[in-house]
């Protein structure tokens, strides 16, 4: 006798109408992931270069660690609750204005690489939050 493998009820429909926001959300997760290491890996170096001191890199990557997790656990639900991605954009648009707020105010004496790169991390997490925005919409949309 013969026994089906088990489905797994936790596994989205590839082609689902929340396809898009999904993979935002990973590639946000994944990209969150690659910069919180690099913070924390090169804190020394990175410092060196930006103007951020040691613990100020290593607490933001940290950080950065720990919201990557919660992203890629939030990507993985079987369904994906709206209060869940709407706190991802919240917290996404607050993170691009305090990165906007450390390279122009005098938080931390960032180099002038280190204000391009605050900059660049804005506006990175901007996008994220819009793209995670337009996801949302597009899947109640369709839902």
């Amino acid at each position: 006798m013969t026994h089906p493998l088990p489905v797994r009820a936790t596994a989205p429909h590839p082609a689902g109408p929340d396809r898009f926001l999904r993979t935002v959300l990973r590639v946000d997760g994944a990209s969150t992931a690659v910069t919180g290491a690099a913070l924390v890996a090169a804190a020394g170096p990175l410092g060196s270069a930006t103007g951020m001191p040691v613990a100020f890199s290593v607490a933001f990557g940290v950080f950065q660690l720990c919201g990557a997790a919660a992203l890629l656990w939030i990507a993985r639900r079987p369904v994906l609750p709206p209060p869940l991605v709407r706190a991802v954009v919240a917290v996404n648009g607050a993170s691009a204005a305090a990165c906007a707020a450390v390279a122009f105010g005098d938080v931390v004496p960032l180099s002038g690489f280190g204000v391009v790169f605050m900059l660049i991390g804005a506006l990175v997490v901007a996008v994220y939050a819009v793209l995670e925005w337009a996801g949302l919409r597009r899947a109640a949309a369709a839902g």
